[in-house]
């Protein structure tokens, strides 16, 4: 069994405000999109301005922070959202969604790709690759807050968390860091390096986060006011999932049969 690093979720504190790790990560990993999105928007062949990647980063940003509130209160929290909506604004209380965020940056990019007549899988494409980083760095801001830890096992990398009982857990957290952050980034960074049909960088990120996340949730524990859905072993992340795997799937194979 491996010691958990007991760390404090508040970074430093700026006066009386106190900074924390977990809003630190998600700065690293837009502040690492926007270098790397800079970088590859010098390429001729990208169809971005390196000066317009600030403004895409900004739009990305905005829908990962409204989506991402919004989903977790709408899949994860209904009952709050329907007898206390107010609470949506309660964003210390925390709680945020991946795939209301997903949803929240879809909608962003469209409207910034109609409004700066960009092909909307044009732009699509062109921020997938750099996407997990932000992942990975969240999921490192879980494992630092000690939260969605996994379930109780012998594992000799089993750790025990300060708000999981005495029980040594999957570090749930690290897993997601490693595959929805770090593999998949590598599988991304990769596809994209060579011309690929339109839609087809975003048709492998939603299968593989889809695939990735699929399996995580197995060894992690469910949120406790919904649990599971149906045969002890189907969660809510797993139910959202679904849809990415067969839309990723179904989308890869029609943009390469267009081509």
């Amino acid at each position: 069994m491996l010691a958990y690093p007991d760390i404090s979720p508040i970074a430093f504190h700026l006066g009386p405000l106190p900074v924390h790790w977990y809003g630190l990560m998600y700065l690293l990993g837009i502040g690492l999109g926007w270098v790397l999105l800079a970088w590859r928007a010098q390429q001729p062949t990208r169809g971005f301005a390196r000066a317009e990647v600030g403004d895409i980063i900004f739009a990305v940003a905005l829908g990962v922070i409204l989506g991402g509130r919004l989903g977790y209160m709408f899949f994860y929290n209904f009952y709050t959202t329907v007898h206390a909506p107010w609470k949506i604004f309660y964003l210390w209380d925390g709680g945020m969604s991946f795939h209301g965020g997903l949803l929240g940056v879809i909608i962003a990019m469209y409207c910034y790709a109609k409004k700066h007549q960009h092909t909307f899988l044009t732009l699509t494409d062109f921020i997938a690759p750099v996407v997990p980083l932000g992942l990975g760095a969240g999921r490192i801001g879980n494992f630092i807050n000690g939260e969605l830890w996994g379930k109780i096992t012998t594992v000799p990398w089993a750790m025990v968390f300060p708000t999981g009982g005495p029980w040594p857990r999957h570090p749930s957290q690290l897993y997601e860091f490693l595959l929805e952050g770090v593999l998949l980034f590598i599988i991304l960074w990769g596809y994209s390096n060579k011309p690929r049909p339109l839609g087809a960088v975003s048709a492998m990120f939603l299968m593989f986060y889809g695939y990735f996340r699929f399996f995580v949730e197995f060894f992690r524990v469910p949120d406790a006011q919904i649990g599971y859905l149906a045969y002890g072993w189907l969660t809510e992340g797993q139910l959202l999932s679904l849809p990415m795997i067969m839309i990723g799937v179904g989308m890869l194979a029609w943009v390469y049969r267009r081509q």
